[in-house]
């Protein structure tokens, strides 16, 4: 006869019942779907392509970072940009250490309507309580954003944040400048005039829709000898992202939650 009373709990017999192992295997089946679908999400993501070699990622290429999270009550914070976003990362990553958890997602995405519905899937990857964002590098072929749908398409971009995240803050940062190249550190007037009338038609979104605004672009304009030069328009040298970060870090400090009372 078993010494075990009625009101022993199953666990303390050593008797698994098919209940819990039903509720085992599908925590199991769960975690495997997670780590499968988080897997396919990257490869997706790193899988994006720019065709134009100018405008190459810079660094490890497109991707999604995503912070190991242990203390749930953190704040997170997403940073969405081009190439740029490369560049001054890694210096938001190490200012916020501590303070929030920080994901990065690098793409060569422009104004469509492919870009937001990644965006939604990404924000999936949430919740965040800052979103800070820039893309413009990667729209300024003529032909990539049909005439008339910019303006459209940002909003509709920060709309997508905005119902997934309505309790999020979010920040715009304009993009940079772009130079002509070779030993000239000065502005190359085609390309460049396209980002500028991007910046202000993308600014003028922003101001309708409330979001305030990280003007990359009048941090670097005046400091043009910091850009990287010879064969790459695009890009900068280390000084110049250290004033790109400064300013992400400064913004994105003053939009996180406070802290709560002990």
């Amino acid at each position: 006869m078993s010494d075990a009373s009625p009101n022993t709990p199953k666990w303390e017999k050593g008797e698994l019942t098919m209940e819990r192992t039903g509720l085992f295997l599908l925590t199991l089946i769960s975690m495997a779907s997670l780590d499968l679908l988080q897997a396919a999400d990257a490869q997706k993501l790193s899988e994006a392509k720019e065709t134009d070699p100018r405008l190459h990622a810079d660094g490890k290429g497109w991707r999604l970072d995503k912070a190991k999270i242990t203390d749930p009550a953190r704040p997170r914070v997403l940073l969405i940009g081009d190439s740029i976003l490369s560049g001054y990362h890694k210096d938001v990553l190490k200012a916020l250490e501590g303070r929030a958890y920080v994901d990065v997602w690098v793409n060569p995405y422009h104004q469509s309507e492919h870009y937001n519905k990644l965006l939604a899937e990404v924000l999936e990857h949430g919740p965040y309580d800052v979103v800070h964002f820039n893309m413009g590098l990667h729209g300024w072929p003529v032909g990539r954003i049909k005439e008339g749908t910019f303006e459209p398409l940002t909003k509709a971009f920060v709309e997508v944040i905005k119902a997934k995240l309505p309790k999020a803050r979010i920040i715009w940062a304009s993009s940079t400048p772009v130079l002509m190249g070779g030993e000239s550190k000065a502005l190359d007037p085609e390309i460049n005039g396209n980002i500028l009338e991007q910046n202000r038609m993308a600014a003028k979104v922003m101001g309708e829709m409330s979001v305030p605004i990280n003007d990359f672009y009048s941090l670097l304009v005046g400091r043009l000898e910091l850009a990287r030069g010879g064969r790459d328009k695009f890009h900068w040298t280390p000084p110049a992202y250290k004033v790109l970060a400064e300013a992400a870090i400064a913004s994105i400090l003053q939009a996180l939650p406070a802290k709560p009372q002990p």
